[in-house]
């Protein structure tokens, strides 16, 4: 009788909102394997929804920084020592070392998924210490990996021509969730502006709370969590804007699709902080075409040529705050080219979405023994 394959993968998040790790454990179950996601208790201990796969969230004693990277990995690896295994996956540089060291010894398969270029995030390109410890452990790993994939052209080739790889891209984006009507614009309700994703620097944020001082009619939304929330709050105090701007906080991905769905422009504002966020191709781009939410993004290569190629929104390219309500405006005043990026993104959604990209992921993970029916 043949065995069922164990795969674990594993995160430093809570589980809570990490959609891509959902969408590729979803696949992954579709072999046939006993799949397991491996991630940790935050803060509040949010409590899961049900899913198809196992979870398991570690509650450790460091919440951040080096002892709570060095503690994960330590837990990582003892667990997946004691248990069975066929594939490991590492999410992202953070989880490597733990994940690297139980396949090693126990001759076990590594898959790695790079979900950023994590050396070049905004947090460690300005500390030299924590960067050098992290590109130690990069440079010593990834070379050995034999399967590994990422979210963008751009990171896959500096990867591969970094360490002579050959690195894979699966791009993040969402379900299929079908056609709707696509809508004119009305009126007389206020425009949603819609942000989510991590309530980080760099991402764009404090420029759009100080714009909406000059945009009528909208509402600002932000979903999601991150280190300057609180930074944010008292910005919107300070210019008085708590009826213009609301913070939304963490929305669990199951649920993430009904408030992007409201909105009637999605923005990708993320600011040059090294070359994680030029390299960027975040889901939320791909979670507002796939509700045909017209978009405003950075002119950075991955997202402006998706934003160009299918003719679904604008790139913003100007820093003062008044420029960059000066653009929103334009954008809901010109209603025609609004309504026909609309359409572009109703097209658009039908090619990018997980059940095309799934087959990339297949074909990877049938190079380590699973096979799809």
């Amino acid at each position: 009788m043949k065995k069922t394959k164990q795969i674990y993968l594993a995160v430093t998040n809570d589980l809570l909102t990490d959609n891509r790790v959902h969408k590729i454990a979803s696949t992954l179950l579709k072999s046939g394997a006993k799949v397991t996601l491996i991630g940790r208790i935050k803060y509040d201990e949010t409590p899961l929804t049900e899913r198809k796969y196992k979870t398991i969230r570690f509650k450790l004693l460091f919440k951040k920084g080096f002892l709570f990277y060095k503690e994960y990995n330590f837990r990582l690896f003892i667990f997946l020592f004691f248990h069975r295994f066929d594939i490991v996956v590492a999410n992202d540089l953070d989880t490597l070392p733990g994940a690297f060291l139980a396949s090693f010894i126990k001759r076990k398969k590594l898959v790695y998924d790079s979900h950023e270029y994590f050396t070049e995030a905004p947090e460690l390109v300005n500390r030299k210490f924590p960067k050098k410890v992290w590109l130690i452990i990069e440079q010593f790993i990834l070379p050995k990996v034999k399967n590994s994939y990422t979210v963008s052209s751009s990171i896959a080739e500096t990867y591969n021509n970094k360490y002579g790889i050959n690195m894979k891209i699966v791009r993040n984006v969402p379900y299929f969730i079908g056609n709707t009507i696509v809508d004119q614009l009305k009126p007389d309700t206020k425009r949603v502006i819609l942000y989510q994703g991590s309530v980080n620097l760099g991402r764009g944020l404090e420029q759009m709370i100080d714009a909406m001082e000059f945009i009528d009619n909208a509402v600002f939304r932000i979903i999601g969590a991150g280190d300057i929330t609180n930074e944010l709050k008292e910005r919107i105090a300070q210019k008085g804007l708590e009826s213009k701007i609301e913070l939304l906080g963490r929305i669990p991905f199951e649920h993430l699709f009904e408030e992007t769905k409201k909105a009637d422009l999605g923005i990708a504002l993320e600011e040059y902080m090294g070359l994680n966020y030029y390299y960027a191709l975040p889901n939320k781009l791909f979670d507002y075409i796939q509700v045909q939410v017209p978009v405003l993004v950075s002119p950075f290569p991955e997202m402006q040529k998706i934003v160009r190629k299918y003719d679904i929104g604008t790139v913003y390219e100007h820093k003062d705050p008044q420029m960059l309500a000066k653009k929103i405006n334009e954008i809901f005043e010109l209603k025609n080219r609004y309504q026909k990026w609309k359409e572009n993104a109703k097209k658009a959604a039908v090619e990018l979405c997980w059940e095309n990209e799934e087959k990339i992921l297949m074909e990877i993970y049938s190079k380590v023994g699973l096979t799809f029916n």
